[in-house]
């Protein structure tokens, strides 16, 4: 795990260092979207059409939704209930119940898990994050930043929202031709395989792109300190107990623990500044739990195995 972590670090950082050095001129914002654009709409809907078509579809997906979505609502919840003690703002408070709450499952889960444990992996974090993280995102995180920010859209345009994410038309169009038993031609395998390849140093590269220092001060670095122990310590220790509750063994469940140990997801930064959220806050958030997940995850592994 250790190298792994190391590799994975290695594309991060050579993705920080763009939005320093600006290679050729280019923007690093303007390029981390166009990389997230492409691999959104097309790499990552061959990789999950890919993979739920391929994978092994049955009682541990209903068990790893289960703790995923359990994990994610655990998370919102415990820092909604640290928001309301402190009394915090409410665009600070959303800021950080949506950092708390959903971890970087895509982004950074699926090339450390497919990294680590090959196929399984792979198809563990499509499903963690596509059979949960996501949906709650676009229903329950929208409801969120809609309550405690502002600027935002009805609730009916959010759940249209939810309709129109690529992958997740990909991941229900590969599971029914799974559990309808169609098999997968070695041509189009190949295909989607030469699409897939691309997308976990594309997403590495995207991530270090989004990291910033700009916010990071003491202040902020006070307020996000919940979301660090709730993200990278309380959420993959709750997931660690009801995967074995529900039965969830082996590699799965070290899996499903390490994506729970995952730090706060980037995508958080759209929705922060679609609803008028503490954008600075969430920022200062995906950056530090980001680095000090870089350390995290490996102590993480090592207990689990």
């Amino acid at each position: 795990m250790t190298a792994v972590i190391a590799q994975m670090a290695a594309l991060v950082v050579l993705g920080a260092g763009w939005r320093v050095l600006r290679p050729g001129g280019l923007e690093a914002d303007s390029l981390r979207r166009s990389l997230t654009g492409l691999v959104y709409h097309l790499l990552l809907p061959a990789l999950v059409f890919s993979v739920l078509w391929q994978a092994p579809l049955g009682l541990d997906s209903v068990r790893i939704a289960f703790v995923a979505a359990a994990g994610v609502l655990g998370g919102m919840a415990l820092m909604w209930a640290w928001g309301r003690a402190s009394h915090q703002a409410g665009h600070r408070a959303g800021a950080l119940i949506l950092a708390a709450g959903f971890p970087n499952a895509t982004y950074l889960g699926l090339p450390v898990l497919e990294s680590t444990f090959g196929e399984t992996g792979r198809s563990l974090a499509v499903q963690y994050d596509l059979f949960a993280c996501t949906p709650l995102l676009l229903s329950v995180g929208m409801m969120v930043a809609d309550r405690y920010g502002s600027g935002g859209r009805s609730v009916g345009a959010m759940f249209a929202d939810l309709l129109r994410v690529p992958p997740l038309w990909a991941a229900a169009a590969g599971a029914t031709l799974n559990v309808a038993g169609v098999d997968m031609s070695p041509w189009l395998a190949e295909t989607l395989e030469r699409l897939a390849v691309g997308v976990a140093p594309l997403m590495l590269l995207a991530l270090g792109m989004g990291l910033s220092a700009r916010y990071i001060n003491r202040a902020t670095v006070i307020r996000i300190l919940p979301v660090l122990v709730i993200q990278l310590a309380l959420m993959p220790a709750w997931v660690w107990l009801l995967s074995g509750a529900v039965g969830l063994t082996g590699d799965y469940r070290v899996g499903a623990v390490l994506e729970a140990a995952m730090p706060s997801m980037v995508l958080g930064l759209v929705i922060c500044d679609r609803f008028r959220l503490d954008t600075g806050l969430y920022a200062t958030a995906v950056t530090v739990s980001t680095a000090l997940s870089l350390a995290s995850l490996p102590l993480w592994f090592a207990w689990l195995t």
